[in-house]
């Protein structure tokens, strides 16, 4: 199962790539026809259907011979590692497609947001649908509850807190930033998202010195945030409640 569960991780991967390729060259998802980097030399059929990475040979594309980003072949990886450590986790049920969707919206987002320092506002609509669905599935076959009461808090509180960042730092946090951790914290409630926020910035934190420390990022640099928000909803939906366990037992 985990074999499977890899693979359809790796294909997936092969489809965000697909349309991150897209989003960041302003195509249409249909047309123009997928093609090279630097000359514009349309791909072959199944080089289209597979995806950018599959133009890759090692680390030049197959065409015009010119690296290309790695940013194909990592997006790939991820998505496949994780894929397999949610179903460690989760097993192979709503929560494992659920998360799993978060997840590869969440690497869209932050691919974009780290070239572009903006997040589209069609992922933060897809990310708000997928989570009212999420929730009225799990009342209608498991009858659990929504607790909406516990997740407009969480948006509320996550957001709030995110836009007084960005009015006190005059725009050191995008509006994209905003929205994103607001519907995180819609998905995850007040107390996780708390914790989420906090990782956040430790991430963010921990990231930014080691690359001014090795002078790949200057001090004046900005530094998309979103992709610290992603490995830290990551870390909280898997290790929120354990981390929020040690810590109160730690100081009783």
């Amino acid at each position: 199962m985990k074999i499977i569960i890899l693979t359809l991780g790796l294909i997936i991967g092969y489809f965000l790539n697909l349309y991150i390729y897209r989003l960041l060259w302003e195509e249409g998802l249909v047309a123009p026809s997928s093609h090279c980097l630097k000359y514009f030399t349309s791909f072959k059929y199944y080089g289209s259907i597979l995806g950018p990475s599959f133009n890759c040979k090692g680390d030049k594309c197959r065409y015009c011979k010119e690296r290309v980003v790695l940013q194909y072949l990592l997006v790939e990886a991820l998505n496949g590692f994780t894929y397999l450590t949610l179903y460690n986790y989760f097993g192979v049920g709503l929560q494992f497609v659920f998360y799993a969707v978060v997840v590869d919206i969440l690497i869209i987002v932050s691919v974009v947001d780290y070239y572009f320092q903006i997040i589209p506002d069609k992922c933060h609509i897809f990310l708000l649908i997928s989570t009212f669905i999420y929730k009225l599935l799990q009342f209608l076959l498991y009858d659990i509850s929504p607790y909406f009461l516990n997740s407009i808090i969480g948006l509320i509180v996550s957001s709030g807190i995110f836009l007084l960042i960005a009015i006190l730092s005059k725009g050191g946090i995008g509006g994209g930033d905003i929205k994103l951790i607001g519907i995180l914290g819609f998905i995850l409630g007040f107390k996780l998202s708390l914790l989420n926020i906090l990782i956040s910035f430790f991430v963010g934190a921990f990231v930014s010195v080691f690359l001014i420390f090795f002078k790949i990022k200057d001090k004046k640099d900005s530094i998309a945030f979103g992709p610290f928000i992603s490995i830290a909803f990551l870390i909280t939906i898997l290790e929120g409640k354990n981390i929020i366990f040690w810590y109160f037992n730690s100081l009783f």
